[in-house]
């Protein structure tokens, strides 16, 4: 959406009795409805040529106006003391293994405190000061990112000309990513590569899926590193390396196969697992690591590989479930 000129829709007699921030939800798929909900809340949506609320409902035949653009305080990434696991540093960058929970940079909550506090941008600032400035002043030194419940490799530019060298890197699909996923059931063959399109979910804004047309092009191969029977079900703990990296990639292209990640709600995996028995387990994050990192250093050309074992949340999760057999 732009300032010039205002957007307007009509209302038909199909849309009666659907709320206001819904139907402009499904007249602007790539905008999300707490978007659309605050640019209400800011009167910048008239029907009628008259501000409304988001829970109007619509009698159809009417007149939409959407002025302007949403007015939010702008972010900028501020230094806090955030202890970090640092693999790799030298003058043009580093490399960190990120904890699952720690978002990469600020998002989009409700304060500034929400949308700013405990990223790992933050904590890069407090620590090395410098940074690239390619990415703006909300993402530092950011040349490619993790999802907040995903632990793992993720390297960082130090100043500009390293930052772009490695984004080619990344957009030539010269850099190797290696991850660790456990999903549910048992995947049926040993390896396999999945290369649907992903996309935006047009119904459920934070999800991706694979399931419409026209999306990004994704690639993920898969190799089976062992299959888990269990007391609280079967698992499959996979090796993945991506070729291209959309947002969820991962998790939404192993869920599009009918075997969400363990701990990954958003995609179908369950809140709790329950035994035959009803004893419980849980695992409170994504059971996604980025394990193995290589690529080219952006000033000399020297091969760089790094690796990292699984955080402990995910190694006890781990052997808890295989010393738990289907008849124990």
């Amino acid at each position: 959406m732009t300032d010039r000129p205002p957007l307007s829709f009509a209302a038909t007699t199909d849309d009666a009795g659907q709320r206001l921030d819904q139907f402009l939800v499904r007249q602007l798929p790539d905008t999300s409805r707490a978007r659309i909900q605050q640019l209400i809340e800011q009167q910048k949506v008239l029907v009628e040529n008259k501000p409304a609320k988001a829970s109007m409902r619509l009698r159809g035949n009417e007149r939409i106006a959407i002025l302007g653009e949403l007015q939010r305080p702008p972010l900028r990434a501020i230094p806090e003391e955030i202890p970090l696991d640092i693999v790799y540093e030298d003058d043009d960058l580093a490399v960190i293994n990120k904890p699952a929970g720690m978002m990469v940079h600020a998002g989009a909550g409700a304060t500034d405190d929400e949308r700013n506090r405990g990223t790992l941008v933050n904590a890069l600032l407090h620590r090395f000061r410098q940074l690239s400035s390619v990415g703006g002043e909300l993402r530092p030194g950011i040349v490619h990112r993790l999802d907040k419940a995903t632990s793992g490799l993720i390297v960082v530019a130090k100043n500009d000309q390293s930052h772009r060298r490695l984004a080619s890197q990344f957009a030539r699909r010269q850099v190797k990513k290696t991850y660790i996923a456990l999903v549910h059931g048992w995947i049926r063959q040993d390896s396999g590569t999945i290369s649907s399109s992903i996309s935006r979910d047009r119904v459920r804004r934070t999800r991706m899926t694979t399931r419409r047309s026209a999306g990004r092009e994704a690639v993920s191969h898969y190799s089976v590193k062992k299959r888990i029977d269990s007391k609280y079900g079967k698992f499959t703990l996979l090796e993945v390396k991506i070729d291209t990296g959309r947002t969820h990639q991962i998790r939404v292209h192993l869920a599009s196969l009918g075997h969400p990640v363990v701990g990954d709600t958003l995609y179908g995996a369950p809140r709790e697992l329950r035994a035959r028995n009803d004893s419980t387990t849980s695992l409170s994050r994504n059971f996604l690591h980025a394990a193995a990192f290589e690529f080219q250093h952006p000033q000399t050309g020297a091969a760089l590989a790094f690796s990292r074992p699984l955080a402990d949340e995910l190694r006890l999760f781990l052997e808890r479930i295989e010393n738990q057999s289907p008849g124990s």
